[in-house]
């Protein structure tokens, strides 16, 4: 008698065992439109700024030595009759300032989709109650909304962030004739780790928001409102999250090299006024009593101080709103009990 082959049907169950299952690979299937047009997004920002840091940055030098820009060992201020702003200072511009916007916008991305599409949107057609009866539960289900979504949106904001950084500039020159701070906003966070933790709040915030809402439109709304509003709260104390530098001089010439943060006169006393006289001249500074001014700001050096303050402080709201999610889910829960 023959014997029967075994291997024919353990097939079709080892394909079942290798197929992807899970409530993780149900929310990717099922936000895959979302899932393929942040890829796209993170490939095209990631595309600019590699272009920016190579082909950009070696075709604005050879304009700038083309146009007798750039004179090695001489002080930028010998050659302000040039004008640099040529055809390859317009693309590096252009680059740059599309990478640094992606980077910037992807917080109010992500709020949007988070509140409506990811949360809202499933709690006000039943799918996530249908989701809860089976045999996933309403903390792992938030859980996995949270996780998945954050995995992805560190390492796509953090490869940017990188790039971001390899892509400015560490010659001083080049800086100067590129008019770019360091403080500016857009650099501030595409240059750091806050890229990510602003990010972060964003989810975070919009899956709080969704929780409360649970109306796709509206949820999709208020984010978008909550989100900007944190961001210049922020924005407006930056200069304050870290101790400033003063300095003190006879003139009313203000330094150009550091974040601002406050200015104003000096009495003979030593107490600080605002400035009664803007260029004036002498008279009305020996009329008002003002001996001197002074300029609080904060150096180049600061940056990384300013950085890891802000970046604490966005992960700890990002924090809390997550904890408030999972507070609302369960009192959700128990008042529909």
């Amino acid at each position: 008698m023959t014997a029967v082959p075994t291997a024919p049907a353990e097939a079709p169950a080892l394909h079942r065992s290798l197929r992807p299952r899970g409530l993780v690979w149900t929310m990717l299937c099922l936000h895959r439109a979302a899932l393929l047009f942040w890829a796209l997004l993170v490939a095209v920002a990631a595309g600019t700024l590699l272009w920016a840091w190579g082909p950009g940055t070696k075709g604005l030098w050879t304009e700038y030595r083309t146009m007798r820009c750039a004179f090695s060992g001489q002080d930028l201020g010998q050659n302000l009759s040039c004008d640099y702003t040529g055809d390859a200072y317009m693309a590096l511009d252009l680059a740059t300032s599309l990478g640094g916007l992606i980077i910037t916008i992807v917080p109010f991305l992500v709020a949007a989709w988070a509140s409506g599409a990811l949360i809202a949107r499933e709690l006000e057609t039943g799918t996530a109650e249908l989701a809860w009866t089976q045999s996933v539960s309403p903390a792992r289900w938030l859980a996995a909304k949270l996780a998945v979504p954050a995995a992805l949106l560190a390492s796509g904001t953090g490869l940017l962030m990188l790039l971001h950084r390899l892509m400015w500039p560490s010659d001083r020159e080049l800086l100067r004739w590129l008019s770019w701070q360091w403080y500016d906003d857009v650099a501030f966070r595409g240059n750091g780790p806050v890229a990510v933790a602003y990010a972060l709040l964003g989810l975070a915030v919009g899956v709080l928001v969704g929780l409360l809402v649970r109306r796709s439109l509206p949820a999709l709304g208020i984010s978008l409102l909550c989100l900007p509003a944190v961001h210049f709260v922020l924005g407006v104390l930056r200069p304050y999250l870290w101790p400033s530098v003063t300095l003190t001089k006879t003139d009313e010439h203000s330094i150009s090299s550091g974040m601002p943060v406050d200015d104003g006169a000096i009495t003979p006393l030593g107490n600080r006024v605002p400035n009664p006289c803007g260029g004036e001249g002498p008279g009305c500074l020996t009329q008002h009593h003002i001996v001197g001014f002074y300029f609080d700001y904060h150096p180049s050096s600061h940056f990384w101080p300013l950085q890891l303050v802000e970046t604490g402080i966005v992960l700890s709201l990002a924090a809390l709103a997550v904890l408030a999610s999972f507070r609302l889910l369960k009192r959700h829960l128990g008042d529909a009990a």
